[in-house]
């Protein structure tokens, strides 16, 4: 059963800042960069920095409802944006670093008018966001995928530290890099790859139980291996398609942090949850009635 979660388009400036600012607010499960609403059908970043192609540099929100709210993610993005300023974005200038906001769904575009409607109300001059539905998106090259998460010191005209992580003090660097911006952690390099030791595997975010070492096997995969959850309760499946493939993404369903890819590659299509080491905590067998009633007096 697949999550159902909603997409929204955002455009605001260069697409390397908004990205890396939108994919760190809880709720939303997938971004990606591209170029929309151009009249090219092959558009490139080349093409699209002459200002020729009419597209907009944008980032695709896929979201889940159930965690964040579309007027709460337009919250975050006026933050971020100029709304008073005609093609441009900081030192960006052209068409092509418009604002906008494009939505996928009829349902959508009510929010999206009267969220716009309320900020007219509040602001001092004319806001020249645009408003309307997404008539085509085209994903940028690789090298633009995740580029600040690649290249920290890139440029970026977005303040990413004005973003509230609260929550997520206990988490190090790797761990909030995995659950909250769903990346994945080399192969072998986990410290639960190579580990089956009796116990059970908890969600490192909130310390929901996921995982068994019952189900655990070795599947030589490069991440620690699981042919069922606990219970089909504490995850939800999405469907992933990042990296030009398609898979399905498994997320733990309290907390909605990125664990890591269902695959069906077993014997007999069996299943293999391939989960990353740092989204979990491991409680041995001789602590869990402790860890079970501590957590049951919270």
């Amino acid at each position: 059963m697949f999550e159902k979660l909603q997409v929204i388009y955002l455009a605001g400036g260069c697409f390397w800042g908004v990205e890396a600012y939108i994919s760190r607010l809880f709720g939303v499960n997938q971004t990606e960069v591209g170029y929309a609403n151009g009249r090219d059908l092959a558009p490139t970043y080349e093409k699209v920095c002459t200002g020729k192609t009419g597209h907009a540099e944008t980032v695709k929100v896929t979201y889940n409802p159930r965690f964040i709210s579309l007027e709460e993610i337009l919250e975050e993005f006026f933050k971020i944006i100029d709304p008073y300023t005609k093609n441009r974005q900081a030192n960006d200038i052209g068409t092509q670093y418009r604002t906008g906001i494009y939505w996928q769904e009829e349902s959508q575009a009510e929010t999206v008018l009267k969220f716009l409607s309320k900020k007219r109300l509040e602001a001092p001059k004319k806001i020249v966001v645009e408003a309307r539905a997404i008539l085509n998106f085209y994903p940028a090259e690789e090298y633009h995928q995740k580029y600040l998460e690649k290249n920290p010191q890139g440029y970026c005209h977005v303040d990413l530290n004005s973003i509230d992580v609260k929550g997520f003090e206990h988490l190090n660097d790797e761990e909030y890099k995995i659950t909250q911006l769903s990346l994945t952690e080399p192969p072998f390099s986990g410290k639960y790859d190579d580990f089956f030791e009796e116990g059970i595997y908890v969600d490192v975010v909130d310390g929901e139980i996921l995982f068994s070492s019952d189900d655990k096997f070795d599947s030589g995969c490069g991440w620690p291996a699981f042919s069922r959850p606990v219970s089909e309760d504490v995850i939800t499946k999405n469907r992933d398609f990042s990296y030009g493939t398609t898979r399905i993404e498994v997320r733990s369903a309290k907390s909605n942090s990125h664990l890591g890819h269902l695959f069906h590659d077993g014997q007999g299509g069996s299943q293999r949850y391939c989960i990353n080491s740092a989204a979990l905590k491991f409680i041995p067998k001789d602590e869990i009635e402790e860890y079970i009633n501590k957590k049951n007096k919270k």
